[in-house]
Formats: structure tokens, sequence, C-alpha cells
């Protein structure tokens, strides 16, 4: 029992720690549905979105990130048990170093609209919604174990744990959540930049 008690005391904490932009939508939120059919209608409004990352691409002055967008959960997380509902790219004056906002990782962005920017899928060029990033926060990593703990949706403690840092032996704490095919999701990688 103590074991289930800590861990959801840690979880709590975790969700807790989220930064206020990414756990709350904007007073108007801004379907994506509406920026990409206009987005010159919509420019300079503030959205809230997320998904998983498809690419980086590391300009001089920014970087952009490509996302695959799906619908969020009350914290803020992408919900890719749902279907995705397109694509959108991300703008930070920051360098974002592309082994750490590697390609499927789950990202939520707070920022403001700033037009589209055309990108190519493939052999396909596609005019896509543009953010300009103040706050980004990518969401813990996912990963395969043999072995995990108590506390179904949301695991913990186990031996073997793999990801980075954690309590308990091994690597232990994280995430377990139905969201992503039964996979277990372990550790924290990311976080908040409140500068960004």
């Amino acid at each position: 029992m103590k074991p289930i008690f800590l861990l959801l005391c840690l979880v709590l904490t975790a969700c807790s720690s989220l930064p206020p932009t990414i756990e709350n939508p904007p007073a108007v939120d801004l379907a994506y549905s509406y920026a990409v059919q206009d987005p010159a209608r919509y420019k300079n409004m503030s959205v809230r979105w997320g998904g998983v990352i498809a690419e980086v691409d590391n300009e001089q002055n920014a970087s952009l990130v490509q996302v695959l967008l799906y619908p969020l959960n009350s914290y803020g997380r992408p919900m890719l048990d749902e279907q995705p509902q397109g694509r959108f790219v991300i703008k930070s004056t920051q360098f974002l170093d592309p082994l750490v906002y590697s390609k499927n990782s789950e990202i939520t962005v707070a920022g403001t609209l700033t037009g589209s920017i055309d990108r190519t899928i493939g052999k396909k060029t596609m005019s896509l919604p543009l953010v300009l990033s103040n706050t980004l926060y990518l969401w813990p990593v996912i990963t395969y174990s043999d072995y995990y703990g108590y506390g179904y949706p949301y695991g913990g403690f186990g031996y073997g744990g793999y990801g980075y840092g954690g309590f308990g032996y091994g690597g232990g704490f994280g995430y377990y959540s139905p969201y992503y095919y039964g996979v277990p999701r372990y550790g924290w990688r990311g976080g908040y930049h409140p500068h960004w």
C-alpha cells in the first residue's frame, strides 16, 4: 500500500510542476482546423498545440520543428490514441538539438500563430501553420522495458527501467500510459524553458 501511495504523490507532484502555459489553454483556444484554413486571419493569436516531432531544421537564426499534431489531454499532453489532425511548424529563436528534440518525441508548445510556412513532405509541398514558441515542453521519453511495477496506468517502480534518471533501482519512476498502444513510458527528459 505504501508504494502505491508514494507513487501517487510523485505523479501528482510531477503534474503540478508543468508550466502554466502548457497545462492551461489560452483564453481563446484556437482550433487547428481554423488556423490551417486561414492562417493570415488568425495571425498573432495565442495557441497551445502538441504532437510528435517529425523533423528539426536548424537555420542560422532559428530552429524549425515540424510536428504531427494530436489533440491534447487536460494537462496539455498529446493523446496519441486519437487521430492526428495535421501538421504545423514551431519556430524557436533558440538552437534545438535534433538529438534532444528527436523524431517521434512528444512535444507541446505555447506560442503565437505568425502565419504559415511551406514545407516539403515527401514530394509534396504543403503550407503549414507557423507558431512562434514562448514555451516548449518535451514529455517523458517513450521506451520499452521488460519490467515495470506498481500503479497502472501510471507505472513507476521497477527493476531494469530504461530512460533518464528517476526514482528506484535501474531507472524507476516514470509514466505508463495506455495512450501509446501499451508502450511503457519511463523517465523525464526535456522540460520547462521559460525564456524560449
